[in-house]
């Protein structure tokens, strides 16, 4: 099962994904996650030029060639920390900590998104049969696919590439401009 999902999820695989990913680059990549700003009221897509400034070679990859980064080898598939997803590029919300669940695939992988009104979905048929490609709304990012074998209680499994994704930490929230999303994390807590 693991590796029918595995092939699933990995569709097209950029070269430059190949490569092992060095801690370097992993740095880079929160790095330039950081730089990517704080997040706006508007959501918009910068021009290719900021776009290609602020990211890694395999954040523009991922979110601009609809590339796929290895599995296990990326930022957020191990990441259990509480808090929000935003679009790399945008800043627009995606999905939350309290969505998130191991799906054994190697990528982070969401029962729903936290704000549907962000995500879009498109026909893939890029490897010779058709897969639900998702993507952000207002960037236009390429984010992952969604595949109809998740938990309860949506079955679904929104599975994301680290790339295309910054995560902003609960602590962090007000400051970063998400403060509206605390309700959620302090409402989980109350319910302990």
């Amino acid at each position: 099962m693991k590796n029918t999902a595995i092939s699933s999820c990995l569709g097209v695989v950029a070269v430059a994904a190949l490569a092992s990913v060095s801690p370097s680059e992993t740095q880079a990549q929160a790095t330039a996650a950081s730089a990517a700003g704080a997040a706006r009221s508007v959501y918009v897509r910068p021009s290719d030029a900021e776009i290609k400034r602020r990211l890694t070679k395999i954040q523009y990859s991922v979110t601009q060639r609809d590339d796929t980064e290895l599995p296990f080898r990326n930022v957020y598939n191990d990441n259990k920390a509480a808090g929000i997803y935003v679009d790399i590029v945008s800043g627009e919300p995606l999905f939350s900590s309290l969505d998130k669940y191991d799906s054994g695939t190697g990528w982070p992988s969401f029962t729903r998104p936290l704000e549907k009104a962000n995500i879009k979905t498109t026909t893939d048929r890029k490897l010779g049969y058709v897969r639900v490609e998702v993507r952000s709304r207002h960037a236009d990012s390429h984010l992952g696919h969604l595949f109809d074998d998740g938990p309860r209680p949506t079955g679904l499994r929104y599975c994301m590439n680290s790339a295309a994704l910054r995560f902003i930490p609960v602590a962090k929230l007000e400051a970063e401009g998400y403060g509206r999303y605390l309700a959620l994390f302090k409402s989980v807590k109350q319910a302990k």
